[in-house]
């Protein structure tokens, strides 16, 4: 499975990802983003397990399993424009900027800002269609949950 999504996302213009799919790069892409500061700990960790909980009506078996996976999916990964076209494809717009504000969250777990983060944060925004405006929005909608 794993060979098998990397493979459409390596493509030049990969095909709609179906439900599955687009779950495991969304989890990759949180795992990208908390890797970012070179530190990946067990806050970060159990976050991005609480953020798929919720997203996807997961339990919380379920959601480590689907953590694991994107933990390696994104380590073969060889960049994150892939993860964010995939998202793209499967999340109407209207819906992407909360994809921004889970990216947030992670990144504001450990209560520190990181510049390594948030160019991340800015650069997947962008790729996402969300602008400086709702991506702030979204960081502030982030900050209240935590």
């Amino acid at each position: 499975m794993f060979a098998d999504l990397l493979k459409r996302l390596l493509q030049p213009a990969p095909a709609i990802l179906p439900d599955e799919e687009a779950r495991l790069a969304l989890t990759a892409l949180l795992v990208r983003l908390a890797r970012a500061d070179d530190s990946y700990d067990n806050q970060e960790r159990d976050r991005i397990d609480r953020i798929i909980r919720t997203r996807f009506a997961l339990d919380c078996g379920a959601a480590q399993i689907l953590r694991e996976q994107g933990e390696g999916i994104e380590a073969d990964a060889p960049d994150t424009v892939r993860f964010t076209r995939a998202i793209k494809d499967a999340v109407p717009l209207h819906e992407r900027a909360s994809v921004v504000e889970a990216l947030w969250q992670v990144a504001l777990t450990d209560g520190e800002r990181d510049p390594k983060e948030d160019a991340l944060i800015r650069m997947t925004a962008n790729l996402l269609g969300i602008n400086d405006i709702e991506s702030a929005q979204a960081r502030q909608r982030a900050e209240v949950k935590l």
